[in-house]
């Protein structure tokens, strides 16, 4: 149990976590009681630490309903633009302690929580993570949801209700094991079914042309059952609304046609219409053309575009006597920003909306879709894009295949204008790819239908204009833009780490947390020996509080004064966790070597998920954990040294560690990690980077001053010189001996000694194919790490630097990208006014 709050902490009453007020006390404990009593149906002799959980949800959510529904009716008298975030992951994490900070009610919830003889963070820890996200991309939805309320603006989350999200990750003897995430069992307080707005959504049937338009007919019909979550922005009294569809099977599916004695096969066969959102695809950053998938996607976009032109029409302009018919004002009253190519089909599904069923003409139709739907690409990896075979759309979604074919048509026929006789430019500009089968880029199909086209970091904005979209950047440069990716403030701060983000209320106040930009004032402190205590003692604090957990979860003992060297995200090579294997091999056969030496001692913490059909994702952790188990048990390299695999990585661990954090591994081969955002999380709180110049490290680097990170390594254009010469992986484990001794082994057998060839595959891929170029700046790696560890051995200069990052960290928030999206891309203009609360006169 955590130790309850002591009676001077609570007349401290941290300011940034709310006021704990008497009345709102007095009401939450009634309240508290009453859902106890008549929602849940228990009494207090019976109610179990699940039961108080979802009283105490319950009780904040009534919270949230009178301003969710105050915001909406807002929204319909002002009819202002409004924005659809559309997206097949997003990575909510937990929402009780969320929705507390962005109401202020913390404070309140915890005093009325300990005087019902209750544990805030016990209950807390009942609540499952929402892991309806991959990494980064979802995670990135989640944040943007909470900084467009935060902003005021008019939005809207749509996606796929999951009923399994991102398996849960087991370490077992060393290997990753999935178990399924049934994240619904015991319901989600916070979500609310909406059968009234219940679409239908189709697939497969055949395209009749007929005197009174195109009819998509004979299709397979699946209704699209709509969840909202509320999404209260921070402290502005607006809720705005995620909606997630959840596929049903209708009332006469594969009843129409049945024989006798077909029934019960007949409801057994509406699982196959209900699977469409079962579980989340568990890949990162790369294709897997499966006919599921593509049901997925199209259901999203289907039933989200339904909702709406529905919305659209109802608009009254704060009256009653009119219903919008006329669809060319589309484009001033709704944007669609596409979250990568997975909701792409929402070009082709507005096209047959607007041609087939509004009947408009197609160049008329085809100007509103691209004046209403901007795209954010997100990778340049070639795996990782969507090509889907033509074959598949022809069965599946035969009158979207025809859309596409005439939009590709009137493009080449624009290009072929504009650059006549170059057949080589219309073939890589084509939509439709002729090689390996016909298949449909949905990059190219995004590119031609939307206004705007961005990357997520400054140096990722500008590879895709010189390499993977030169040609279309070079036809249409105004539609490229760049909006560096952010995180938000309010979780991965004010959240996480309360005792930091009153170190610094306590200095620079609190609208900090609005105006993130505020931060660059503590440069004012950066020699203050009291502010750089305070800083210390914060981060010694979490990383006491994080060594407390990893032993009661991991059973590890581990050194809290010792480096915590932290590098979590997905398992993948081009992210390069075996860049940090052998730099840890190399310091344990430092340490062996010379075992009196002043060694920094380092905890080494190596955490995430791999797709579970990824071979080499899985031996890379079976490489770490086999690595661990030998650091771990030699006795020469005691406390000096520690190997950590942290299972299950996920939103809620990240908000544990981070903070805890006091080195962020962010060591992607340059031009090959488009953004990454955990950077910024570690960045915000209080850990030093080493880094290569990639994705928003860049960005990172000219805000703090290059001097205050650990930069290191290739940068794009050495990567590029490389590229043209030929890699040469030997030549590096030939000149270099430690590299050497380290390959040596893991090829050996000396970290599986019962399995000698266990790591052949890994080896021989470092070796003979490596496209991330490990060995290449392992000199440079190593050389950097003698540098962080000789600056930790000074912990006034390191909390100096830590200090200049956390000063650098204004322009990383979310609500700074969001304002550029809703200005630049969006035609919106964000806001910082708060609206009337439910209880105040209107």
């Amino acid at each position: 149990m955590a130790k309850p709050l002591t009676d001077q902490d609570r007349r401290k009453q941290i300011s940034v976590r709310g006021l704990a007020g008497v009345e709102n006390v007095t009401d939450l404990k009634t309240n508290f009681n009453r859902h106890l009593h008549f929602t849940l149906v228990k009494d207090r002799n019976v109610a179990t630490k699940r039961d108080y959980y979802f009283a105490l949800a319950n009780t904040v959510r009534d919270f949230l309903v009178g301003r969710w529904i105050r915001t909406q009716q807002h929204y319909y008298e002002k009819d202002p633009k409004r924005v659809y975030y559309l997206s097949l992951e997003f990575y909510m994490g937990r929402t009780l302690q969320n929705t507390m900070v962005n109401l202020a009610l913390e404070n309140a919830c915890d005093e009325a929580t300990y005087q019902l003889g209750l544990d805030m963070e016990e209950l807390q820890d009942i609540e499952e993570d929402a892991g309806l996200g991959n990494g980064g991309l979802g995670r990135l939805a989640a944040c943007f949801l909470d900084s467009m309320a935060s902003l005021g603006l008019a939005a809207y989350g749509y996606g796929i209700r999951y009923e399994f999200g991102i398996f849960n990750q087991k370490i077992v003897d060393g290997w990753q094991v999935e178990e399924a995430d049934d994240w619904l069992r015991y319901g989600n307080p916070w979500e609310k079914a909406r059968p009234e707005y219940m679409r239908p959504v189709h697939y497969y049937g055949r395209v009749e042309h007929t005197a009174e338009g195109v009819k998509w007919v004979d299709t397979q019909v699946v209704l699209a059952l709509p969840y909202d979550t509320p999404v209260p922005g921070y402290r502005n009294n607006i809720v705005n609304t995620m909606r997630l569809w959840s596929a049903k099977a209708p009332c006469d599916f594969n009843l129409k046609d049945f024989n006798v004695g077909g029934y019960i096969q007949a409801v057994l066969d509406r699982n196959l219409a209900e699977n469409i959102s079962r579980v989340l695809y568990p890949n990162d950053n790369f294709f897997e053309g499966k006919e599921l998938r593509l049901k997925q996607e199209y259901f999203v976009v289907a039933a989200t575009l339904q909702d709406i032109i529905r919305r659209f029409k109802a608009s009254k302009f704060g009256s009653t006597e009119f219903v919008r018919l006329d669809l060319s004002t589309l484009p001033e009253k709704v944007a669609i920003q596409l979250n990568d190519t997975h909701p792409a089909l929402a070009i082709p599904e507005l096209m047959r909306t607007l041609v087939d069923i509004e009947k408009l003409d197609w160049d008329k139709a085809w100007d509103i879709v691209v004046r209403t739907c901007a795209y954010t690409n997100h990778t340049v990896l070639p795996e990782a894009l969507e090509r889907w075979p033509v074959d598949l759309f022809h069965n599946l979604l035969p009158r979207h295949l025809e859309i596409i074919y005439e939009i590709n048509s009137r493009h080449l026929e624009r290009i072929g204008k504009l650059y006549p006789g170059d057949l080589d430019r219309l073939r890589r500009m084509s939509l439709i790819e002729e090689v390996d089968g016909k298949k449909i880029n949905m990059a190219h199909l995004c590119i031609v239908g939307s206004h705007a086209v961005n990357g997520v970091a400054r140096i990722h904005s500008e590879i895709i204009k010189a390499t993977v979209f030169k040609d279309f950047y070079e036809s249409d440069p105004e539609k490229f833009q760049n909006k560096t990716n952010g995180i938000t403030p309010r979780r991965w701060l004010v959240m996480c780490n309360p005792g930091l983000a009153e170190v610094i209320a306590e200095r620079i106040g609190e609208e900090y947390i609005r105006d993130l930009d505020q931060l660059k004032t503590l440069l004012e402190f950066v020699d203050d020996d009291t502010f750089i205590r305070d800083v210390a003692k914060v981060k010694q604090e979490n990383k006491m509080k994080f060594s407390a957990y990893l032993e009661e979860h991991y059973k590890v003992k581990i050194n809290p004064n010792s480096m915590f060297d932290v590098q979590v995200k997905r398992i993948h090579e081009y992210k390069r966790q075996l860049l940090n294997c052998l730099h840890i091999i190399t310091l344990y056969n430092r340490i062996k070597k010379d075992p009196k030496k002043s060694w920094t001692p380092r905890t080494i913490m190596i955490g995430g998920k791999a797709a579970p059909g990824y071979h080499t994702a899985k031996m890379i952790i079976k490489l770490i954990t086999s690595i661990g188990d030998i650091v771990n048990n030699d006795p020469v390299v005691g406390d000096l040294l520690k190997v950590i695999y942290l299972e299950n990585y996920r939103v809620t661990l990240a908000e544990k560690v981070i903070p805890a954090s006091d080195l962020s591994e962010q060591i992607s081969t340059a031009g090959t990690e488009a953004s990454g955002t955990g950077n910024m999380k570690f960045m915000l709180n209080g850990a030093l980077t080493i880094g290569t110049m990639d994705g928003a490290n860049v960005e990172m680097a000219e805000e703090a001053g290059e001097e205050n990170l650990f930069i290191f390594g290739m940068r794009v254009a050495d990567v590029e010189a490389m590229d043209k010469i030929g890699y040469d992986a030997a030549s590096y484990y030939n000149r270099l001996p430690e590299l050497k001794q380290a390959m040596d082994q893991i090829s050996g057998g000396f970290f599986s000694p019962g399995q000698p060839d266990l790591f052949r595959d890994l080896v021989n891929m470092l070796m003979q194919h490596d496209r991330f170029k490990v060995f290449a700046d392992y000199e440079a790696y190593i050389k950097t790490q003698d540098r962080v560890s000789t600056l930790y051995k000074d912990p006034k200069a390191w909390t100096k630097m830590v200090i200049h990052n956390i000063a650098g960290c204004g322009k990383f928030s979310s609500d700074r990208t969001i304002s550029q999206y809703a200005r630049e891309i969006w035609g919106m203009e964000p806001s910082l006014e708060k609206i009337a609360a439910p209880d105040d006169p209107r």
